[in-house]
C-alpha cells in the first residue's frame, strides 16, 4: 500500500546543498570592483606606454607588492613549493594569464575599440564554464549556462555603443586573449588544489615579470618621456587590480567552482560603466544602462544553485553521507 502511495505522489525538489561562503563572496566583490577600475585606468592612461612596457611595469609593481604581502602575512621568507608538478602549473599560469593575456589584450585594444574588445574577451567566462564542466568535473548547471548567456548578451548591448573600430588582427588578438584567460583560470583552479592562493598569485606574478623582461629596454626609454599620471596609473594597476585583485580572486577560486566564479566577472563591464561615470564624468548611454542591467541579471541567475529532484521516500543526503560517497565513488567527468 505504501509503495502505491509513493508512486502516486510527486517527487520532492530540494535546493542544492551547500552554505554560502561570505568571505569568498566579499573577495569576489573586491575583485570585480578592482578589475573594473583597471579598464577605466587603462583608458585614462591612453597611448603613453606600449602594450609590453605597460604590462612589464604593472607586473614588476605587483610582484614587489606581493613579495611584501607574503612576507608580512606568513612572517617569514616566502617559500617555493617543492613539487615539480605545482611549479609547472604556476609557470603556465603566470606565463599564459598574467603575462600573455595582459600583453595580448593591451595590443588588441590599440587595434579595435573598447566595446569590441570587451565583447570578444567576454567569451572567456563561457570558455571557463565549458572547460570546467569538461575537465574539472563541475558539470553544466542550467542556471550557470543561462545566466552566462544573458550576461554575455549584456556585454553585446554595451558593445553596440562602440566606435566601430574593427581590425582583423585586433579581433584575432582579442580571441587569443579570451583563450589565454580561460586557460589560465582552469590551470589556476587545479594549482589551488596543491598550493595556497597567495603563493600561487605571488609566484605567478614573479614568473610573469621574468617572461616580460625582454621589454625592459623599451620600458626604460618610454619612462623617460612618459607623463607622471601615466606612470602612477600603471603603478595603480600593479598594486590594486593585479596584486590585490588577483589575490582575492585566488581566495575565491579556491572555494568556488571555476565556472560559477568566472560568470561573476560579467559584472565587470557594468561596474566599469558606473566607474567611468563617476571618475571620468562619462554619462552612460542607453546601451550602457541596458547592457549593464543585463550583465548584473545574468550574474544573479548564474549564482543560483540547481535544484535536485529526490523521489518520495528517499532520505535527504547529509553532509556526512556525501563525504562517504565521495570516498567510495570516483569523481564523474562530463
Amino acid at each position: 500500500m505504501d509503495g502505491v502511495t509513493n508512486r502516486l505522489q510527486k517527487p520532492r525538489i530540494l535546493p542544492a546543498s551547500g552554505t554560502v561562503d561570505v568571505k569568498a563572496l566579499l573577495a569576489v566583490c573586491v575583485t570585480v570592483l578592482l578589475w573594473a577600475s583597471s579598464f577605466v585606468a587603462i583608458r585614462d592612461i591612453g597611448q603613453t606606454l606600449s602594450p609590453g612596457s605597460m604590462a612589464l611595469l604593472r607586473l614588476v609593481v605587483a610582484a614587489a607588492a606581493l613579495t611584501v604581502m607574503v612576507a608580512v602575512v606568513t612572517r617569514r621568507a616566502p617559500r617555493i613549493p617543492r613539487s615539480w608538478t605545482s611549479l609547472r602549473l604556476i609557470l603556465a599560469y603566470g606565463v599564459l594569464w598574467l603575462a600573455g593575456y595582459t600583453v595580448v589584450l593591451n595590443s588588441a585594444e590599440q587595434l579595435v575599440d573598447a566595446g569590441t574588445a570587451a565583447l570578444l574577451v567576454a567569451l572567456a567566462p563561457l570558455l571557463v564554464a565549458f572547460g570546467a564542466g569538461r575537465f574539472l568535473g563541475e558539470g553544466y548547471p542550467r542556471p550557470l549556462l543561462i545566466g552566462s548567456v544573458i550576461a554575455f548578451g549584456g556585454v553585446a548591448v554595451i558593445a553596440l555603443d562602440s566606435t566601430g573600430q574593427i581590425d582583423g588582427l585586433g579581433i584575432v588578438l582579442c580571441l587569443t586573449a579570451a583563450v589565454l584567460y580561460a586557460t589560465g583560470v582552469l590551470i589556476q583552479k587545479v594549482t589551488l588544489r596543491r598550493v595556497d592562493g597567495m603563493t600561487v598569485t605571488w609566484l605567478g606574478s614573479v614568473v610573469a615579470t621574468i617572461a616580460l623582461l625582454p621589454w625592459t629596454p623599451q620600458l626604460i626609454g618610454e619612462l623617460a618621456t612618459a607623463p607622471s599620471d601615466a606612470i602612477l596609473g600603471t603603478v595603480y594597476l600593479g598594486l590594486f587590480p593585479t596584486a590585490i585583485g588577483f589575490s582575492t580572486w585566488a581566495y575565491a577560486l579556491k572555494r568556488m567552482d571555476a565556472g560559477r566564479l568566472s560568470a561573476t566577472t560579467y559584472a565587470v563591464p557594468a561596474v566599469s560603466v558606473l566607474l567611468s561615470w563617476v571618475w571620468l564624468a562619462e554619462l552612460p548611454t542607453v546601451y550602457g544602462f541596458a547592457g549593464g542591467a543585463l550583465c548584473l541579471l545574468g550574474v544573479a541567475i548564474s549564482r543560483r544553485r540547481s535544484r535536485r529532484v529526490v523521489p518520495v521516500g528517499t532520505p535527504s543526503e547529509t553532509p556526512e553521507s556525501r563525504g562517504e560517497r565521495a570516498v567510495s565513488e570516483p569523481t564523474a567527468t562530463h
